[in-house]
């Protein structure tokens, strides 16, 4: 298994709601005999550091916990000071590992965790950070997506989605939870787990997150329409309607985390473009919680790859479009309340 990428230290962030099981997946992974030393933030609401204690009871890990708060909040310097000096240690040679594993609190919302990679440039310059990693608990799941907006911007964030504890929940809620998580997240793949048996290519060098051109975008994730329930038009679009779908007769969750997909064959142009997207990040970043596409710009040769995470965004030149390949666009968009309407609008009104 793959330790870093370009020099780089692979970062990965596990969340999920509480006792959805993510130190029982971390403990699995931990002592795995993949020959690998990983170096785990473990964060707690307490002084007494119960899961770090649970963590290197059988493994020799460096385990660094953030007390008195959450990462996410009172503590994010902590966290920036961590992975600051974990690096720092790194490239004296008096630490050693091969990547970093952070566990959130269970109420944490993993967008200020995922920005500190981006924010801070020492930070940035150290780490890749590879995947968010999100556990769902298959008996409680639906009732805490009701009632807790961290519980679904944990699912948003996902890169990846590891539901447990299915072989206790009532029969129908696993696959209904699974219809509710996809319609929330299409993006992230779906996997049930039992105590934590996860293998390791599930969890480490995913590359489902990125900002720059480090690593090319999965085409995978953008290759069929999202289906939400109603059918219309793309704003600015020139294909056919795409549909949605309620998908179960349950399907009428009134979930804020929702998802749609931009889609155009004609090219973007490059100014009215950049001149719309800081608009919306402005106006609506903070609601927008990943949003991941390929672009057809106006004269150009190539594909731009573009992400981003609430108001951080950026974009870089993919590869060239093959003579026999489509030219369109395609873009993501997975967020709190977002103006759907408004956003296929803006896009439409900057097509060349």
């Amino acid at each position: 298994m793959a330790a870093s990428n370009a020099g780089f230290i692979p970062a990965t962030i596990l969340t999920g709601f509480l006792g959805s099981g993510k130190t029982t997946l971390l403990k699995r992974v931990l002592e795995e005999a993949h020959g690998l030393k990983i170096a785990v933030i473990e964060n707690e609401l307490g002084e007494e550091s119960i899961d770090a204690e649970i963590l290197v009871a059988d493994a020799r890990e460096n385990i660094v916990q953030l007390s008195n708060g959450c990462v996410c909040c009172t503590v994010r310097d902590d966290l920036r000071t961590t992975l600051r000096e974990l690096g720092e240690g790194r490239r004296k040679g008096t630490l050693r590992f091969d990547r970093v594993v952070i566990e959130t609190t269970g109420l944490a919302d993993p967008g200020p965790v995922v920005q500190t990679f981006f924010v801070d440039e020492r930070i940035a310059e150290a780490y890749m950070l590879d995947s968010v990693l999100t556990l769902v608990d298959g008996c409680h799941a639906a009732a805490q997506l009701d009632q807790h907006q961290e519980a679904r911007r944990q699912i948003g964030f996902a890169d990846r989605l590891f539901i447990s504890k299915a072989e206790l929940a009532e029969p129908g809620a696993i696959p209904r939870l699974q219809q509710r998580l996809a319609r929330m997240n299409p993006r992230a793949p779906q996997r049930l787990v039992q105590f934590g048996d996860v293998a390791l290519p599930e969890v480490f060098d995913l590359r489902g997150f990125n900002l720059t051109s480090r690593l090319e975008i999965d085409p995978a994730f953008l290759a069929e329409p999202v289906d939400h329930g109603h059918e219309h038009s793309a704003a600015g679009g020139d294909g056919a309607p795409h549909t949605h779908g309620r998908g179960d007769e349950h399907g009428a969750h009134s979930d804020d985390v929702k998802c749609f997909v931009f889609r155009s064959k004609r090219a973007f142009d490059a100014s009215r473009l950049e001149r719309f997207l800081a608009k919306l990040v402005d106006l609506y970043g903070t609601r927008m919680l990943r949003y991941k596409g390929v672009l057809h710009m106006h004269g150009a040769a190539r594909k731009v790859i573009f992400q981003g995470v609430h108001q951080l965004m950026s974009s870089d030149q993919g590869p060239k479009w093959a003579p026999d390949e489509t030219r369109q666009s395609r873009v993501v968009f997975i967020g709190i309340d977002m103006p759907e309407d408004f956003i296929r609008r803006g896009l439409g009104d900057c097509l060349a």
